[in-house]
Order: structure tokens, then sequence, then C-alpha cells
């Protein structure tokens, strides 16, 4: 069974992701993995915390000589910015001046929620560990399971569809493969995944003109992975369905308040004849769909389409038109301190929900064919 577990705080060390029952003998490409987490780093509107941080994995345990062991991976993201935080991170024992301590909880955080469960008087307790920057840790692991899966023949994507009010045209996108959407959305700062200056433009002076009010955006984004062989997941118990399974893995990102799988909600407006894919065969393909408005799982179970997921972001809590909020220590009413913070991070959820899609389905792929090692999963999958 894969376990996938982060730890670390966004001022502390670093970031740390921790991956037991990943096969042996597994031949890590380092460049693409440090690839992914820069992709995590892109986006336009993103903020000042970006271009101190430079993510680089190291490997502490798990990978000898280019090659997983079968025992446990464990995955570093220094934080290059701790040298300026020690003082008020440091583990060793002190006090910290009234001053240094945060007792303003800002709306929309697990600040206040987060104190209150654990009976601190310095918010920063909560906020370090809530922060998204322990999405590094997501991606690192992530990127570990895309590299796997794209030697079997899966490839997992992203792109994004709104921002704020600005959206990407349907028609431009219907009729469109998943590689050409994840091409185009690679080569777009805003990971729209069309060819058109003017749309992006369009994106670009939304997140400015957020930006120039004070407030932060949120959106939609798509990940999907296609190449996902039939049978993966099982009906027999709830935990057991790989839509709930990737349902929970997406929505405990970092802001993520919506999941859909397929059609999702627009399923619920329409009648039974225009949601359900019909069932063809042909000696030569087998079973196949004209249709995927299930999105690739039916029944808690991949059918051999594409997987397809939609997520909605919230925007961003942290504004630098700070919301009102209320002294943990005085009780007093303050506006809620203000954390360095990006205006807009839909593009790159959209990569952090990528890895959480690999995850998931490489938990869900080492279960329907259980291997200890890379060669041994190789012949079973094909």
């Amino acid at each position: 069974m894969l376990r996938f577990y982060t730890a670390g705080e966004s001022h502390g060390k670093g970031i740390f992701a921790y991956l037991e029952g990943f096969p042996a003998n597994f031949p890590v490409d380092f460049d693409f993995i440090n690839r992914e987490m820069a992709r995590r780093q892109k986006g336009y509107g993103r903020g000042g915390r970006m271009k101190i941080e430079k993510d680089r994995v190291e490997f502490l345990s798990g990978v000898r000589l280019g090659k997983t062991l079968g025992s446990p991976i464990l995955m570093a993201v220094w934080n290059r910015d701790y040298k300026n935080w020690e003082e008020v991170m440091r583990p060793e024992p002190g006090q910290l001046p009234p001053e240094k301590k945060v007792t303003r909880p800002r709306p929309g955080h697990a600040d206040l929620p987060g104190v209150l469960k654990y009976g601190f008087d310095d918010v920063r307790n909560v906020l370090e560990r809530s922060s998204a920057r322990e999405t590094a840790g997501r991606v690192a692991a992530g990127a570990l399971c895309k590299d796997l899966l794209r030697r079997l023949g899966i490839e997992v994507g992203s792109f994004v569809l709104s921002i704020g009010s600005a959206q990407v045209p349907m028609e431009a996108i219907e009729g469109k493969s998943f590689k050409e959407l994840f091409e185009n959305a690679e080569n777009s700062q805003v990971r729209i995944p069309v060819s058109d200056p003017e749309v992006e433009e369009t994106f670009k002076r939304e997140i400015d003109g957020a930006k120039a009010k004070g407030e932060s955006l949120g959106g939609v984004f798509v990940v999907f992975a296609t190449g996902v062989p039939v049978g993966l997941g099982s009906h027999t118990q709830w935990d057991k369905r790989l839509d709930g399974r990737i349902a929970q893995a997406i929505m405990s990102i970092q802001a993520i308040k919506g999941v859909e799988i397929g059609l999702g909600f627009e399923a619920a407006r329409l009648p039974g004849s225009k949601v359900h894919d019909e069932i063809f065969y042909s000696q030569e393909r087998g079973f196949y769909r004209l249709t995927n408005n299930a999105g690739g799982i039916e029944g808690g179970i991949t059918n051999g389409e594409p997987i397809v997921v939609k997520a909605a972001m919230k925007p961003i809590p942290t504004l630098y038109k700070p919301l009102r909020s209320v002294d943990i220590k005085t009780k007093e009413p303050f506006e809620a301190s203000v954390e360095r913070s990006d205006v807009c991070a839909v593009p790159a959820a959209a990569v952090v929900g990528e890895a959480m899609l690999a995850i998931v389905i490489t938990a869900a792929l080492l279960e329907r064919y259980p291997a200890d090692s890379f060669e041994e999963l190789r012949l079973l999958f094909y």
C-alpha cells in the first residue's frame, strides 16, 4: 500500500515528503522532478516568495545510485528563506518577545480555528503549517508518481478554465485532445488551454485589476489523466471508490472548495439520456464509449476513458487590503495581519492538483498490480 505524508512549516528549515510502498529499482528522473517543482512556482499573479525560493528536491532516503530501494522515500525541499526567520522558527527552547507573536487571525484561514483547537497564544503555530508552501512536498512526491505513471503510458496534466470573471471560451477547446490542451497551457502564463493572445490578455487584466485593488482571485482548473487502465478502484466499499479518493485528495489542497468529476454538477441539470455514456464494442478497441460524461469513473472504478476532474479554488484569503478581525489576546477589533501572499495562484494550484491525482492513481495502480519492483510492475501491467 502506498502511503504519503508531508511535514514542515512555511518558514521552517524545509518542506518534506514521505512515500512508503513505492516499487524498488525505479530509475528516478531527477531533472523531471525538479522541472515539476519549477512549474508549481510559475504563474501570473504570484508573490515575492517565488523570487526567493527556487525549489529543488533532495532525496534523504530510499534512493541509491539513481534508483529506488523499495524502502521509505524521504524528500526534502529546503527553504532558502529560513535564515531570515530562524529567530522565530528555531526548534530550540526560548521565549519570543511579545511583538514577535502573531495575535491577529486572518479571515478565511485556519488561523482562528487552529488557535482555538490547540490552545495557542501565537497564530504562527497554525499559519506556518496551513500555508500553501506545504504543497511543495505534495508536488515532490507527486512528481515521482507522475514519473512512474508516464513510463507506463499514463499521462497526467492540467489547465485553467477561469480566473475571477475571466473565462476560457468553451468553443475554443471543444474537439481538442488533452495533449493539445496541456501543451497550450504549458505555454501560457495563466495556464489556459488556448493559444490566443487576446484571451491570455483578458486573464492578465483580471489579475492586474485585482492587485490594484488589494484583492485576490480564485478560479477553476481541470486535472486529467489519460491512458488509465480499466479496473482501478472498487465499488465494494465507500473508501475504495476511486472517485471518492480523488475528490478527497483534490479537496485537501489549500483553498479548494469544490470538486467535480466528469460532468459533475451539470449532470444534475440534464436528463439521463444526456448524461450516461453509451457502450460500444469492436474487435479492435474492445468496449468503448463515444462520450466521457462520467469522467473516466463509473461506480468508483476506472472504465478506460480519461479521468477528468474539475476543481474550484476560492480567492486567497491573505489580502493586501486586510479584512476585519479580532485580536486573540486583547479581543479588540483590528485589521487582519498580512503575510506575504499571491494575488492569484490558480495556475499553481492546477499543478498541485496534478500531483495529488498522480499519487491517488499510483496508489490504486499498485493495489491492482501489486509489485515489489518496477520491472515486476511493468510485467503485470502489460
